[in-house]
């Protein structure tokens, strides 16, 4: 049961420091007082009393003028992780896709209109793609968006596209909602999607579902690589038959 802001049950100070909390970020490691109230629409007087809140609970930490988020913080997002049986489950298996590959490896979600990416296996060669558990992407054109957009139903697809921003990243990025639901279509059918370059230009992946006995997957596994390193065949030739097996063996997993 989702509440209205409104409703007497919901705890707008818990509200207000999530979204403290959220002020920070890459490019906004540091803030100061004034820069939180401005990110958070708060007053400086509830943003001062927040962090200081935070600051008491170990999750915050004030150096002269400037608040930063204490390492402490990782406590919250692990301890989600960590309650998802997939999550643990994957590291070894992931880490046995990039041996094979010396590819990236990765284990996403759908949340709301984006994928988000739960765990990620880098690969032993040097490349740098900013993608790290928490990244949200957009699932349409993320392959591992839509391997489980392509399993949603049709009401459900009306109000992804109904609601979900189609922003154009690269010149690849699909855009048009009738290509992007051919493009479901075909993955519904081959039971993977290959998203090329069309989130970060340079980038290609392939993603599978990893099935459920439960109904419609819930997760999904992709490796990704550059195109300097791996051709749209190299993916569908070489690298989905190694991510079809370890979707499987972690659906007998789990």
């Amino acid at each position: 049961m989702s509440l209205d802001s409104e409703d007497p049950d919901f705890v707008s100070a818990l509200a207000r420091g999530l979204t403290v909390i959220k002020a920070f970020g890459q490019g906004a490691d540091s803030l100061t007082l004034s820069e939180v109230a401005q990110r958070t629409d708060l007053s400086r007087g509830t943003a001062r009393r927040l962090l200081l809140t935070l600051e008491t609970l170990g999750y915050v930490r004030q150096d002269g003028k400037q608040f930063k988020l204490s390492p402490k913080i990782l406590e919250l997002g692990y301890t989600y992780l960590s309650s998802i049986p997939v999550w643990k489950a994957a590291q070894p298996v992931m880490q046995q896709v990039v041996d094979k590959l010396d590819q990236s490896c990765a284990l996403g979600m759908l949340d709301g209109y984006d994928v988000v990416y739960i765990a990620r296996t880098p690969p032993k060669h040097l490349a740098y793609l900013p993608v790290t558990p928490g990244t949200r992407m957009p699932a349409h054109v993320n392959a591992m968006g839509q391997v489980l957009l392509a399993n949603l139903s049709a009401d459900e697809l009306d109000i992804y596209f109904r609601l979900a921003p189609r922003e154009r990243l690269t010149k690849f990025t699909l855009v048009d909602e009738q290509e992007i639901r051919r493009t479901l279509k075909k993955v519904a059918r081959d039971r993977y999607a290959l998203s090329d370059r069309q989130i970060h230009s340079g980038i290609r992946a392939i993603a599978v579902p990893i099935p459920s006995l439960h109904g419609r997957p819930e997760f999904s596994l992709n490796a990704s690589a550059e195109e300097s390193r791996a051709s749209r065949s190299d993916l569908i030739e070489e690298f989905l038959p190694i991510l079809r097996a370890a979707a499987d063996e972690l659906s007998s997993v789990l």
